[in-house]
């Protein structure tokens, strides 16, 4: 970890026209500080646009929680306040707001962000502003593969996992499929998503035929052509990681097509979307969670922990709780559990920013379904639950069953090496190893 610079350079720097906001990152990480009045946490979230159907709950999670923590007598007896910034603009807009909550309004933690953009515009600036930043539900694997980030972590899973764990699944479940379309939104993640699967599976089941690489305009909202084409082709696999109002879309448009009745669809970020479906999801479809955290989880560390949570976030929304909830959740827990140990680590004292992001690294801490770890180079590992969609009388909506747990070490890319290489590497015994089946489902 890189030196913080010294009084002397302190002074130095502060006749230097240029540089103001490495002055700011310097002092304010160098200092000694005393205990705030309030813990600041800058929150980056989709307030607005189709993209705040995961923003909005993962700002009520974020307040509940908030309120939890400080009746509680907030973090070392500091209570929480949390300034909340829309990534819905653009990163331009979220870049400057980024700097103005560090510069201006001394946040000591930021959280960014729901999209994968948004954190690769973030994180570079944790970097020179020298300023914890917690990754708290996006999922690109660039993050920490293509740089070193020491006051950046990420307290979930990321793209690899959340797409191997479901390919996994599809080849231990159908593994006699021979042919494959996907159809993703046309942006990053759809394309980066594809671009996983289709490493790892030709490394896993070499000889499937692609029959269609479909990726409709972003915020599409009439899939015809795209579904016409699929009912033509019968691919025995339909993949895509749409997520939001397109999926929900999608869905219900190849069910009125009877689509599900001709192919199997594997539908790794399906969470978020199915209580919004209802029971228009059709049973027996692969579905993920980009994590483990399943209502239905049959075998969770803390059974009353996750129904506090889940029926806490009902009772305050009228809502089931999504997967960005959840991903907000562990972000408060590892931002409670990092400065518990950073403050115990200094004999009580307030840590200063460098010291915090210390104590991130190699953080373990419990959720109520598991245990995450974040690793030294700021990924946290988190379980994957796959499994098919059913319904019955508990929930109004789909939710897994015959479920397996891969855990995270078994799916997440080594420290140190790029997704794409590792994928490579795989061999088809992994579809049998990686896994356990969970319970009864």
């Amino acid at each position: 970890m890189a030196e913080f610079p010294s009084l002397t350079r302190r002074a130095a720097l502060l006749g230097a026209a240029a540089s103001g906001s490495l002055l700011m990152a310097g002092s304010g990480a160098e200092a000694q500080p005393q205990r705030p009045s309030e813990l600041k946490i800058g929150i980056t979230t989709f307030l607005s646009g189709p993209a705040s159907v995961f923003g909005v709950p993962g700002r009520q999670a974020a307040d509940m929680l908030i309120e939890e923590i400080n009746r509680e007598g907030g973090i070392g007896g500091v209570p929480l306040r949390a300034f909340y910034v829309d990534e819905a603009p653009g990163t331009d807009h979220l870049v400057g707001e980024y700097r103005r909550l560090v510069q201006s309004e001394g946040v000591h933690v930021m959280f960014a962000s729901i999209s994968s953009g948004s954190c690769l515009a973030c994180t570079p600036l944790s970097d020179e502003l020298r300023k914890t930043t917690v990754l708290w539900d996006c999922g690109t694997q660039r993050i920490f593969e293509e740089a070193r980030h020491p006051f950046a972590f990420r307290t979930q899973g990321y793209g690899t996992p959340e797409i191997l764990a479901p390919l996994l699944y599809l080849l231990q479940h159908r593994p006699d499929f021979r042919t494959l379309a996907v159809i993703n939104q046309d942006y990053a993640w759809g394309r980066d998503s594809w671009e996983l699967w289709k490493t790892a599976m030709d490394a896993l089941k070499p000889g499937v035929r692609v029959v269609a690489e479909l990726f409709p305009r972003f915020n599409s909202t009439d899939f015809s052509t795209e579904i016409t084409r699929m009912l033509a082709l019968r691919p025995d696999v339909i993949l895509s990681t749409s997520w939001g109002g397109e999926l929900v879309t999608l869905i219900r448009q190849a069910s009125e097509r009877r689509l599900f009745e001709r192919s199997l669809f594997v539908l790794p970020v399906a969470e978020a979307s199915l209580p919004q479906l209802g029971r228009t999801m059709p049973a027996g479809q692969i579905i993920g969670a980009r994590g483990d955290h399943w209502i239905n989880h049959p075998e969770p560390r803390d059974p009353q922990a996750l129904r506090r949570f889940v029926e806490g976030y009902r009772q305050r929304t009228n809502e089931w709780p999504i997967y960005p909830c959840h991903h907000m959740a562990q972000a408060m827990w590892a931002l409670r559990a990092a400065y518990k140990r950073a403050i115990e680590a200094k004999g009580g004292g307030w840590p200063n920013d460098q010291e915090l992001a210390q104590a991130f690294r190699g953080l373990e801490f419990p959720t109520p379904t598991a245990t995450i770890t974040i690793r030294e180079d700021g990924q946290g590992l988190e379980d994957q639950i796959v499994g098919l969609s059913s319904h019955g009388d508990r929930f109004p909506y789909a939710v897994p069953e015959k479920m397996i747990l891969y855990p995270a070490a078994n799916v997440s890319t080594p420290v140190g090496q790029k997704s794409t290489d590792w994928l490579r590497t795989l061999k088809p015994e992994m579809v049998q190893q990686a896994g356990r089946p969970l319970g009864a489902g």
